[in-house]
């Protein structure tokens, strides 16, 4: 496989960064649902289908070897594998809707340059499809709390002094918004 992107390499690539997710995790509950989710999907790969797909991860550069003190053999991720499995993460991105609106908005304001305007229309497909409101061409809306998303969507494609977010109470035309995503 030439990209490490094959449905098999992808679950292996998400299943290495869970071990990562894993070390980051301060919570025991959480601890434990990485670790059973981890183990259920391992369970189900094909061990062939396996061997052929870490050794086109490995050729890819996405996962290296290390040996530890017990002379042990571990599959960790390289800075690239990293990067190819937060590419896959931030398509599956999705806005939690909480049991009850806190009545305030969160508005999205960015101003990308004309030389990097490719990554203006990637962050504008990202806020649609995180289901914002274009409430104008370069400033968004959403009811719900989103900072992380933001964040994340923000730091990968390094946009960081483009773009501003806000939590507002309230809005001129919040009538016309509350209908727009079902609110009362």
């Amino acid at each position: 496989m030439r990209s490490g992107s094959g449905p098999l390499q992808k679950k292996i690539l998400l299943l290495l960064m869970s071990g990562a997710a894993l070390s980051l995790s301060r919570s025991p509950k959480r601890s434990l649902r990485i670790i059973r989710e981890t183990t259920r999907q391992w369970r189900w790969i094909n061990r062939q289908n396996l061997y052929q797909s870490i050794k086109g991860l490995y050729r890819s550069k996405l996962i290296k070897e290390e040996i530890d003190e017990g002379g042990k053999i571990r599959l960790v991720l390289t800075d690239k594998g990293r990067e190819k499995v937060l590419s896959f993460q931030i398509f599956d991105m999705e806005i939690k809707k909480p049991a009850g609106w806190d009545r305030k908005w969160r508005i999205v304001v960015f101003d990308i340059p004309e030389k990097i305007k490719y990554k203006r229309e990637i962050l504008r497909m990202h806020l649609k499809n995180l289901h914002f409101f274009e409430f104008q061409k370069s400033v968004f809306v959403h009811p719900f709390d989103c900072r992380d998303e933001i964040e994340y969507i923000t730091e990968y494609y390094q946009l960081r002094k483009y773009i501003r977010f806000i939590v507002a109470e309230s809005l001129d035309n919040e009538l016309h918004l509350k209908a727009h995503f079902g609110l009362k």
